[in-house]
């Protein structure tokens, strides 16, 4: 890697419990050298999308602060769920308000998807519909490898909520070594 990498990491999830937060909570570990990963500032204080608020009173403070630190980051992972075979409504409530942005943060951004589910599909469904919400927002989405982690709970320890799959592990490495890559290929 030629250099330093500030990635912003956004969890989709606001459970405590929640296998995306553990999955987001083991990536600094799995990072390569010269990848430092911050979590984003929260979201869910955000009201739902109206443009009647923006045209009255602006922009949220807490939707300047999740755009200030997208606009900050050398790149994105998004860690989320799947509810209801799509995007959660509250993160894509957040991705709806900076959408409405003049600089709208995550233009040319490169982004990259990982989703745990206790089902067998992982949430890849949501990710096609991340893909689809994250084409408009003109980001540069990194294609693969993806990261699906499907099973979760027999990939966590069910006490700590810690990653134990070895082969998740290296998989999520494999995705994290890539990511920058297409980083500093984009910043080319």
């Amino acid at each position: 890697m030629a250099g330093n990498l500030t990635i912003l990491t956004i969890c989709g999830s606001l459970r405590k419990k929640s296998y995306n937060a553990a999955l987001m909570r083991a990536l600094p570990a799995l990072a390569p050298a010269g990848m430092t990963l911050k979590n984003a500032p929260p979201w869910d204080g955000m009201p739902h999308y109206n443009a009647d608020i923006q045209d009255t009173t602006g922009f949220p403070p807490e939707v300047e602060d999740f755009a200030a630190a997208v606009r900050g980051a050398d790149g994105i992972i998004l860690v989320t769920p799947e509810y209801n075979w799509t995007i959660p409504g509250g993160l894509k409530n957040a991705l709806d308000w900076v959408s409405r942005m003049k600089d709208q943060p995550f233009k040319e951004k490169p982004v990259a998807i990982q989703s745990a589910s206790q089902g067998p599909v992982g949430g890849a469904r949501m990710q096609y519909h991340m893909r689809m919400a994250l084409t408009y927002l003109n980001c540069f989405v990194f294609g693969t490898p993806e990261v699906f982690v499907s099973m979760a709970q027999n990939k966590f320890d069910k006490e700590t909520l810690a990653l134990t799959d070895e082969q998740t592990k290296a998989f999520v490495k494999q995705q994290l070594e890539a990511f920058a890559k297409f980083i500093e290929r984009v910043r080319a």
